[in-house]
């Protein structure tokens, strides 16, 4: 590609990312204007750059430009880890931190890899100000992991054990998944907060995230009053894909919902397994310490060797059932839960749009009434009124139209996103099942001759 006209900057860069897909990050002065062409063997695209506001604007301001491939969905360059959890403070005003690292060549950011310093808090901060900006007009918010205010609590008051240690360990690696969803989104990767949160050392301190906080009461009474009002709402549905897409939907939710109950059950019974196999391994190994006869204490004794090992196995296999296969379960009930919320905006959109024709129907009615009385005023009046709703009718119109079809393309995206993840797991998943019956396999065949030795 190239551009015509001469730039009066300190600093050009210009980075292709995969095919199809071009950022060009520029610094200008703000007055600047630019116009661009980009052009290939195949065809002329015209592109327009628009301003882009980022918390880094010194004298500057930064421009982001962004050609979307039509085939081949999106893909960027950046992997985000979640380590090193540490716990500050004492008692109950004891928090968990985590280390965010960002590696990427996307030119968005300043550095190719860095690291800061994120509490929880803080990622409940983030999802809040995404969801608020982007819900409403139809694109898919990931949801952030959900407080557990037994597991914090254990965490904050109690000593370090299986189970805090646990806690932790899962919610570091349901946060991870969580930032990563998150930048994987083609819009909500250049979201100057997102930016902020991964790059800025210092964060504005996050508020109104507490589970059992007076703003955290107020959110579960507004979630409650929003569901008695869907239900309130009765939506003509003309468009059929906007109705099949919603069965399918809740069908999958109920779906997913059940085999995630049905792994979290499987993992239960994996660890009780693993504990009673580790009882087995104990019990063994005492009986042959016991026994008098020397081929039968070695046979029991290396008996409870291979049990101790068969005890991690299924310790490691239970991780990976939950890890592989629940956590991805429970991730997309969540996500469901998110895909489900901005079909609801559009209907709250609808009826928004439908409420300003009633009111308009109403004043055309009043203005009717006017033309037979002599109150000039306040047929003035109406018929300014007229003409305010007659705008919002219009807007409501271009909102409703403009959100449904930013809801198709982000179900396109998000369906293609669910089986990429779902083979990939499924895959893993599949993979450390088959691994742990070959290891399982092995002990038991070093251990056979052992055992046909007993005379």
């Amino acid at each position: 590609g190239f551009y015509r006209q001469t730039l009066h900057t300190n600093k050009t860069s210009i980075k292709f990312l995969n095919k199809g897909k071009l950022l060009l990050p520029l610094d200008f002065y703000c007055e600047t204007s630019l116009c661009f062409q980009a052009l290939d063997n195949r065809n002329v695209m015209f592109v327009h750059l628009s301003a882009f506001y980022s918390y880094r604007s010194l004298p500057f301001c930064r421009f982001f430009l962004q050609i979307e491939e039509e085939e081949g969905g999106d893909s960027f360059d950046i992997h985000i880890s979640v380590s090193d959890p540490e716990k500050v403070g004492d008692g109950m005003n004891a928090y968990m931190a985590y280390k965010v690292t960002t590696k990427t060549s996307v030119a968005l950011f300043r550095q190719r890899d860095f690291s800061v310093k994120r509490r929880f808090s803080d990622f409940l901060g983030l999802h809040s100000k995404l969801a608020s900006k982007y819900l409403h007009i139809g694109y898919i918010v990931p949801p952030a992991p959900e407080k557990s205010i037994v597991g914090m609590t254990k965490v904050k008051v109690g000593k370090e054990d299986q189970s805090s240690n646990e806690f932790v360990e899962r919610r570091r690696s349901a946060l991870e998944r969580y930032l990563m969803r998150t930048v994987k989104h083609p819009i909500l990767l250049k979201d100057p907060d997102v930016l902020q949160f991964l790059e800025s050392s210092e964060l504005p301190r996050a508020v109104n995230t507490q589970a059992l906080s007076s703003a955290g009461i107020l959110r579960m009474v507004n979630k409650a009053a929003e569901a008695v009002n869907k239900m309130t709402i009765k939506m003509n549905e003309s468009d059929a894909w906007f109705e099949e897409k919603q069965q399918h939907f809740e069908n999958l939710d109920a779906q997913l919902r059940k085999l995630h109950a049905s792994v979290e059950c499987l993992v239960c019974h994996r660890k009780e397994l693993s504990v009673n196999t580790a009882q087995f391994a104990k019990s063994a190994a005492m009986l042959g310490n016991s026994e008098d006869h020397t081929a039968l204490s070695r046979a029991l004794s290396q008996l409870a060797e291979v049990e101790e090992k068969i005890d991690q196995l299924h310790q490691d296999q239970a991780n990976a059932d939950f890890y592989l296969f629940s956590e991805l379960l429970g991730d997309y009930v969540r996500l469901i839960s998110a895909v489900k919320g901005v079909f609801d905006q559009r209907m709250k959109t609808w009826q928004k749009w439908q409420d300003s024709q009633m009111l308009l129907q109403k004043k055309r009615e009043a203005e009717a009434k006017l033309q037979f009385t002599n109150k000039p005023d306040k047929l003035q009046q109406t018929k300014d009124e007229i003409k305010e709703l007659e705008g919002r009718v219009q807007q409501g119109e271009r909102d409703f139209e403009q959100i449904s079809k930013t809801i198709r393309k982000e179900v396109s995206r998000f369906e293609k996103d669910r089986v990429k993840d779902f083979k990939m797991s499924i895959v893993k998943y599949l993979e450390s099942l088959v691994q742990t019956q070959q290891q399982l396999i092995k002990y038991w065949e070093a251990f056979l001759p052992e055992a046909k030795a007993i005379s």
